[in-house]
């Protein structure tokens, strides 16, 4: 019997390394390829547990690089894509946006006509709420796949441009895909320049923790492990062309956010400091996953036994985190460590 063969780019980041591990270790029976360019969020070290099983390959190589892509893709005839390589840090895109229009959009495009050609079984497109744009503070509101999209960045525009590519070669081609569209994740390996590693890792050092405007700003958290069995099911179970929103029902405020990690760590709400806030920065956001739930998923992580859990994690896993803010790292990371919020 031929083994499957899953593509997963992006692996070596936040959630795509996630789901990378998760199925390795679910699926002994399926191939799994982790293709990363290794940027300075890039990170393979959280990978050394699973490096030297069998089902495991890495390959480094651009998804923007048509010569690499359609060469890897003629040569491993992959059965399934999970597309999770982004340029993802919303500041960055307010400071450098072509960047994120040539991994995010022409990156993806790349990707499909790779797929296309092979013909896969599945692929499948990580994307984001941010593309849906800002609800307002009604708690009765949510974004459901049906809801317009309003990007507000030139990170959530360049994932709206790569939402409309994928729908177009599913309409026009007949490519099998899925859009996800998931809301804040958080969990093991998250890069420290985002709100909740970024929170740990400075109360723990008892340095100020920058928090936009008032705090204000409302966003519905996700468990990364919940994220990945979310991608598993559509990637084996979605309706072919189909958009599912994957939300935790996890709503807090950015300040709330950090109050929990503070209190939770015994530490001063004094190290809290508000700062100028974000350019373009959305109200609220707020997923309805009733359409994947229906499909089967649920999330099994509330934010108290998930935040709890990604703290300790943070405190048992010094020796991942403490050597990028260190400077044990590209320079990128050392250089902007300071200016980035999250």
């Amino acid at each position: 019997m031929t083994r499957k063969k899953i593509l997963v780019t992006g692996g070596a980041g936040f959630i795509g390394g996630n789901f990378v591990q998760y199925m390795v270790n679910k699926y002994p029976q399926f191939d799994i390829y982790n293709l990363d360019l290794l940027t300075y969020a890039g990170d393979l070290t959280k990978h050394r547990d699973i490096e030297s099983k069998g089902n495991y390959f890495f390959v480094k190589g651009d998804i923007a690089d048509r010569d690499i892509i359609m060469s890897l893709f003629e040569k491993e005839k992959f059965d399934y894509v999970a597309h999770f390589a982004a340029e993802s840090h919303v500041d960055r895109s307010i400071n450098e946006p072509e960047i994120f229009v040539r991994t995010n959009v022409l990156g993806t495009q790349v990707l499909l006509d790779a797929a296309k050609k092979i013909g896969v079984t599945k692929f499948v497109h990580v994307s984001t709420d941010e593309v849906y744009g800002e609800l307002d503070f009604d708690p009765t509101t949510f974004f459901t796949e049906e809801s317009p999209l309003q990007p507000n960045s030139p990170y959530s525009a360049s994932k709206a441009s790569s939402d409309f590519m994928v729908r177009s070669y599913h309409e026009t081609f007949g490519l099998p895909v899925n859009i996800t569209r998931c809301s804040n994740n958080y969990g093991p390996f998250h890069f420290p320049e985002k709100l909740i590693p970024l929170t740990i890792s400075r109360v723990l050092n008892d340095e100020k923790v920058p928090v936009y405007g008032v705090g204000k700003n409302v966003r519905d958290w996700l468990h990364v492990l919940d994220h990945c069995a979310a991608i598993d099911l559509v990637l084996h179970e979605g309706v072919n062309g189909e958009v599912y929103n994957v939300g935790g029902h996890n709503e807090r405020t950015n300040l709330d956010v950090v109050k929990t990690i503070i209190s939770t760590l015994g530490k001063s709400e004094e190290l809290i400091e508000f700062v100028t806030d974000r350019l373009g920065h959305d109200k609220r956001y707020a997923i309805d996953p009733t359409k994947l739930e229906r499909l089967g998923w649920k999330p099994t992580y509330t934010f108290e036994t998930g935040i709890a859990q990604t703290i300790q994690w943070y405190l048992d896993n010094k020796w991942w985190w403490e050597k990028i803010i260190s400077g044990d790292y590209p320079n990128y990371f050392k250089k902007q460590y300071s200016l980035l919020k999250f």
